[in-house]
Formats: C-alpha cells, structure tokens, sequence
C-alpha cells in the first residue's frame, strides 16, 4: 500500500509559527521568549520549581524533547520528557484539563465544537494570547485535510490557560505556563516539531473503556479511528517510544509500529507428589480392633470439620468437592502413605495430604494381640463460605 504523507517529522505539513517566532529561530528561543512580559514573569516564577520537579524526579533539566498527550473522556494531558533522541521517554507530570468541548470523536468541520483527535505537533507559541498563554496544534493535519469539509475544516486549535473552550484544550493558567516553558525549552534544545497526541480515552481505563463501547455502537464509523488511535497509544505504552505515523490516501491513520508481546510468564511446574504405596501384604484387613485417634471418634470428627474449612482457600476455581483421602495407620499409630484417591485439585489435595500426614499419632489396631497395619478411606467436604463466593460472582459479573 503506498501511503500519501508521513507526519511524525511533519514534513509536508503547514507550518503556522508566526513570522516574528521564524525571525527568531537565529537566536536561542528561550531568550527570545523573555522579551515577552508574561513569559518573563512565567519564567521568574516557574522556571526554578519546575528544575526542582525534574531533580525530584532524577530527570535532567532542561528536556531536550517533550511529548505531550491528551485524553478526552479522561480529561488529561501528559507530559513525557526525555534528553537523547533514541532515549525512551519518561513521564514528567499529568495535568487536569479543566473543561471539554464536544464528545468523543474527530473535528471534521468549524464550528463542529469538537477537539480534535489524532496526531499533531505545536506550530505556534502565542505569548500574548486571550486566553493567558498558548501552543497551537497543527489542525488540519495531512488526515483532516483529506477527510475534514473541505471549505471549512475549521482551525485555530489551542492548548490554551482560562480554563474556557469552544474545541481546543483548556487548563488554568499555573498550568500553561508550566507546558509553555517545557515547550519553549525543547524548542530551544532544538526540538522543531514537539508532538501532540489526542486520544479519546485512556485505553487502559475500564470506566473509558465501556464508555468507548457504547459511543461505538451508536457511531460504528469511528471504530477504524478509534482502533488505529489504540494502536499508537498501546505501542508507546509498551515501549515508551513514538511509532512512525502515516496516512493513507484515503486520510486514515496507519500506525507503523509492531507491538511488542507480553513475555509469558515462566511457568514453573510444581512436582507432583508421587503416588503413595505400599506393601498389600504388611496391610491386615481383618482386625479385632480398628485404631482409634486421640480422643476417641468426637475428636475425629471434630478434626476433620476444621480441616474441611482449612481446606477451603485451596479450592482454587471450584466452589466445592468431596475429596476422597485413602490412608495407612502403621502398626505403631502414624499415618503414612496418604493419598486423594477422588475429587479436589492438585493444590488442595497436596495440602491434604499434609494434613493427614500430621495428624497426631493413633492407637494401633490390634489383630491376635498385635498392633497391625490397615488402610483407611476418608471423605471430606470442602466447600467455600458464601460470602467468598458472592464476592467471587460479583467479580465475574
């Protein structure tokens, strides 16, 4: 498939910077910034906190590149910061956007009221801007120049102080300047084209998750958008780097970018008991006298109604069992040779086994005035309390 335009270094997109910002560029940015009364005071005020954030954070100062990603639904803006350019990002800080135009899907019009979505870059630094300070979004970009009305695709699409909007993205002005200086550094390290990332929610929160789902069914056509969004957000997610972003000629974002797997978890496999066995021949099947426990049958009982809620939190995905334990008293009262001859699982039959194997020594049966050997079977109920059950379902649902 041949693609149309590759957006990540912005090369055939519009440029927007103001002809005095392109003067500029032959002095350092950041010192060109100061000549502006609110930048100026911006910088006095922020510029030392904001170090202090980076050495909290062991990041160095000043970013030589940003990344900046919003999420509508979710109503926030990151900033991820990194000083090499094959380094991996890290994230900085997590901003409140204070107010949201429109609902979850594209601009594709002026006056459509709604943030864009997609892939942009900052094109404008408006230092005396109506609304506080502000960064301006290279909207249209290549996508929406294709698939956006063509007379009137709108524009002028900012991250703006005022914490007011009719489409673009607002936060208060403490926040502002904070971005406007982290974007003015990077630009200033050489950065030309600081990408902005608009998402419609945060894909890994299951609350903007189902609420995707629902948006979906009503608007079937944005799943394709919504699928190759996901893509790029998984994709930096694994690997905290940028996958290269085209569009097609038909203005559809393709994410060239391969996600890695999960590594599989090592499954280390549990060994087996051996099964248990013995010597049919030392085993007396007839005796004059069956072994007693310590206690006398009561007791007996009583130890296995408490195994059976020992039991309990091994019984894994099962709800309840009946576990057959087959088991040898030896001539002088021990239990040897345990086994779960039915039900239960591996877990919980291990633990049984344990279980019996522990138990305090019995008197002996007795044969023709001799202590003996015999084999005796055991059922137990094992079942999980009702609230742990409830909770279980709850899960499930």
């Amino acid at each position: 498939m041949r693609y149309a335009y590759i957006l990540l270094l912005g090369a055939i997109s519009l440029v927007k910077t103001a002809s005095a910002q392109t003067a500029a560029t032959s002095i350092n940015f950041i010192d060109y910034q100061r000549g502006f009364p609110r930048i100026n005071d911006a910088l006095k005020k922020k510029e030392d906190t904001l170090m202090k954030q980076f050495e909290e954070k062991k990041l160095a100062w000043p970013a030589r590149y940003i990344y900046i990603r919003s999420f509508k639904y979710d109503s926030q803006i990151e900033v991820w910061v990194k000083q090499d350019l094959n380094d991996k990002f890290a994230l900085f800080k997590t901003y409140r956007v204070c107010a949201m135009a429109g609902s979850l899907g594209p601009k594709r019009m002026a006056g459509d009221y709604q943030v864009p979505e997609g892939f942009y870059y900052i094109n404008e630094f408006n230092p005396k801007s109506n609304y506080h300070l502000s960064l301006g979004l290279n909207y249209p970009n290549a996508s929406d120049r294709i698939l956006s009305d063509s007379l009137m695709p709108g524009g002028d699409i900012y991250i703006h102080g005022s914490c007011v909007t009719t489409g673009c993205i607002p936060v208060n002005n403490e926040q502002i300047e904070e971005l406007y200086i982290l974007a003015a550094h990077a630009k200033s390290e050489g950065q030309d084209f600081i990408p902005v990332h608009i998402f419609p929610i945060r894909f890994d929160n299951p609350r903007s998750g189902e609420y995707l789902k629902k948006y979906v069914k009503d608007f079937p056509e944005y799943l394709p958008l919504a699928d190759e969004l996901k893509h790029a957000y998984t994709y930096f997610e694994k690997t905290r780097k940028l996958p290269v972003i085209m569009v097609s000629k038909k203005g559809e974002y393709v994410i060239d970018g391969i996600i890695p797997k999960d590594k599989e978890p090592e499954v280390v496999k549990k060994e087996r008991r051996p099964l248990k066995t013995y010597n049919q021949d030392e085993i007396s099947t007839v005796v004059e006298r069956l072994p007693i426990f310590p206690g006398g049958n009561d007791k007996f009982q009583a130890f296995i109604d408490k195994l059976s809620k020992d039991m309990a939190p091994y019984l894994g995905q099962q709800q309840k069992t009946f576990a057959m334990v087959e088991f040898v008293i030896d001539k002088t009262g021990k239990v040897i040779y345990a086994n779960v001859i039915k039900g239960g699982n591996d877990d919980l039959n291990d633990h049984l086994i344990e279980a019996f194997e522990n138990m305090p020594q019995w008197t002996p049966a007795v044969k023709h005035e001799q202590t003996v050997a015999v084999k005796l079977k055991q059922t137990i109920f094992i079942e999980k309390p009702e609230t742990q059950v409830a909770s279980q379902s709850a899960k499930g649902q």
